[in-house]
């Protein structure tokens, strides 16, 4: 199978030849300290199932190390030269109703799609990086606590702002797929290691609907969609599944989410995709530690396919690339279809990350929604 064909058929929860290997996001850095110019350099080089492309956004020099984006957005440029939002445009939240995102329909706004569309179309699964309307409506506010009095004092307006920021990524999701996108993925996070941001009720009130909107453009499109978000989400799940999202991204072993667990409860219906651990395993341990979860992980999800591997967030600047080309062989020495019986039977047995999180995983892993 070619890594399109290969990772679309496990994102429709199908057994593939072999599992397929993704990342949503490679940083800089351990592209180039593994010998590449570029992203789309690596992902060839590594033979990777699939690549990611986001919207391109202008930004405009504000300062030392600050930038303002079209949205408005305030971004600080980090020591790792990546971007990260400090402030938002909308400092009354009265100022919500004469706000206009960018238009979505610039020129510019899918160059980076277009190139990975140019380069492997057809070879590789191509993913779509988007969001829904929860995260730059924190954005354009100034932060988490100021979304949710927004939601406190003044609901109306803030399903307005969400509206507009809806229809703009909806927007720019149904021109990727036409761009060439394979596969449509929100990248908005609802949780942290603690559990969601929002309490059920809010999140069915605030944030569920603008997911379903943006489901609906993949299902309406024919593509599959991927929900990413980090954090602990067994309260949610139910939720975001029911919403209609082909996949979950990235099952956050941190956040005591349980791969194997999300697969028994759900895999009829979503294919997995995690979940390498990237805070302390990629990051600290030996490349032996990495073959030891990468078989592991693989013994507990990929059987009966629906699983494709990856970090459980992204290859940050602090993960060893010595570690990260371990994860991307051992996936492919052990990942073949069928996978054997003798590896399931003894990986499925162990418990790598109860031993590195403790008890506060241990505790996790007997949680039911």
């Amino acid at each position: 199978m070619r890594g399109r064909d290969r990772m679309l058929t496990a994102l429709r929860r199908g057994v593939p030849d072999a599992v397929p290997v993704w990342e949503l996001i490679i940083n800089e850095p351990v592209i180039s300290a593994l010998g590449y110019r570029s992203y789309a350099d690596l992902v060839e080089g590594l033979d990777l199932d699939g690549c990611t492309a986001g919207e391109d956004l202008k930004y405009v020099e504000i300062g030392p190390g600050e930038y303002r984006c079209e949205w408005g957005i305030v971004w600080r440029m980090s020591s790792n030269r990546i971007l990260y939002p400090v402030k938002g445009p909308i400092k009354d939240f009265r100022e919500v109703r004469s706000y206009e995102p960018p238009d979505p329909d610039a020129d510019h706004r899918l160059e980076s799609l277009a190139a990975l569309v140019d380069r492997f179309k057809g070879e590789r699964c191509i993913v779509f990086l988007g969001h829904d309307a929860f995260e730059f409506s924190h954005y354009l506010v100034g932060g988490l606590a100021r979304l949710f009095e927004l939601y406190y004092r003044a609901p109306e307006l803030a399903h307005e702002l969400a509206e507009k920021v809806v229809e703009y990524k909806c927007r720019v999701m149904e021109r990727a797929v036409k761009e060439g996108a394979d596969v449509l993925l929100s990248g908005d996070d609802y949780a942290n290691a603690s559990g969601p941001f929002l309490s059920p009720a809010l999140f069915a009130k605030f944030v569920l609907p603008y997911l379903k909107r943006c489901v609906n453009v993949a299902k309406r499109l024919g593509v599959p969609f991927v929900k990413h978000t980090d954090g602990n989400v067994w309260r949610i799940l139910d939720m975001l599944v029911e919403a209609g999202i082909d996949a979950l991204h990235p099952i956050e072993p941190a956040a005591g989410m349980r791969i194997e667990e999300v697969k028994r409860r759900y895999g009829d219906r979503i294919a997995v995709i995690g979940n390498v651990d990237c805070s302390i395993v990629l990051p600290l341990l030996s490349e032996l530690d990495v073959v030891e979860v990468v078989k592991e992980t693989i013994a507990k999800a990929a059987p009966g396919g629906g699983f494709v591997l990856s970090s459980s967030n992204s290859i940050h600047p602090g993960v060893k690339p010595e570690n990260f080309l371990a994860m991307v062989k051992a996936a492919r020495e052990y990942g073949r279809y069928p996978i054997p019986e003798e590896l399931v039977r003894e990986y499925s047995a162990r418990d790598f990350y109860a031993k590195i999180f403790g008890g506060r995983f241990a505790r996790c892993q007997h949680f039911r929604p």
